[in-house]
């Protein structure tokens, strides 16, 4: 199936910013859940994705997620990181927009609209706990269907298939970067649901897997610290070499702008 170029859309025209050579959109919340209740209700297909500070740093070693990010319609800002790094160098974003609240968002949006989700990723015991607490939070909401995250390349074409069977207006996928972005680069026109967003590690949020920082620390941008302090041996290394290149990458560009500042 073809998708609209949605690039000239009232909230996107003038939205796009480019911070470290990767693309983003400066928009809210709400702008997002409108375009995501625009998309579901034309059936217009939208791909949403967001960048955070691990995200950007990868995008500049590896080409092909920096393809796949730069070609989807709406980027959010997910990391504080990147709003206050991109705000250092002069880029016009007000606000961060977490991947995981616009999956809460979502989730409430549904239930009022009667949209139909499916969930596709993470450990099967995850996705039980994801419906469990849907059932709980949403009790009118139907799940399109679910799927866990464990396969195959060969069996994606089946994947594929099921997910469009089930009619789900929406998708959510929880697999990890790059795979959920070449995923969906992969399937975008044979995708049949209006509105698809990689969710990383939200629905082991959601399910209760893994806690959520308090919002004062996800305020302070230390969110990653959190998550650190939860799985230390499995994080810290990864937290650290991640961070570092950041920093290295934003004193290398304010150094540049302050060599060749903007004409006046």
């Amino acid at each position: 199936m073809e998708f609209d170029d949605w690039s000239t859309h009232p909230l996107l025209a003038d939205r796009r910013r480019g911070f470290l050579g990767a693309p983003m959109h400066d928009l809210s919340m709400a702008e997002t859940l409108d375009l995501a209740d625009e998309a579901m209700r034309t059936h217009r297909p939208l791909l949403h994705t967001v960048v955070n500070v691990a995200k950007l740093v990868n995008m500049g070693k590896n080409a092909e997620l920096r393809e796949d990010v730069s070609t989807a319609d709406v980027i959010n800002v997910d990391g504080a990181g990147v709003l206050w790094g991109a705000r250092l160098l002069g880029v016009a974003l007000n606000e961060r927009v977490a991947g995981v609240d616009v999956m809460t968002e979502m989730f409430a949006l549904c239930a009022r609209k009667a949209y139909r989700p499916f969930l596709f990723g993470a450990e099967q015991n995850v996705l039980d706990a994801v419906r469990a607490t849907l059932a709980r939070d949403y009790p009118t909401l139907e799940i399109a269907g679910l799927q866990n995250g464990y396969f195959d390349q060969g069996e994606e074409a089946g994947i594929v298939a099921t997910i469009n069977a089930s009619g789900a207006d929406c998708l959510f996928v929880a697999l990890p970067t790059p795979q959920k972005e070449r995923f969906l680069k992969r399937h975008r026109e044979a995708l049949l649901p209006s509105f698809v967003m990689g969710v990383g590690g939200s629905f082991d949020v959601y399910g209760g897997k893994v806690s959520r920082a308090p919002v004062f620390i996800q305020r302070a941008g230390l969110e990653w610290l959190f998550r650190v302090a939860q799985e230390p041996r499995r994080l810290w290394r990864r937290y650290y070499e991640t961070n570092t290149a950041y920093i290295a990458l934003l004193w290398r560009e304010f150094q540049q702008a302050r060599r060749n500042p903007p004409a006046l």
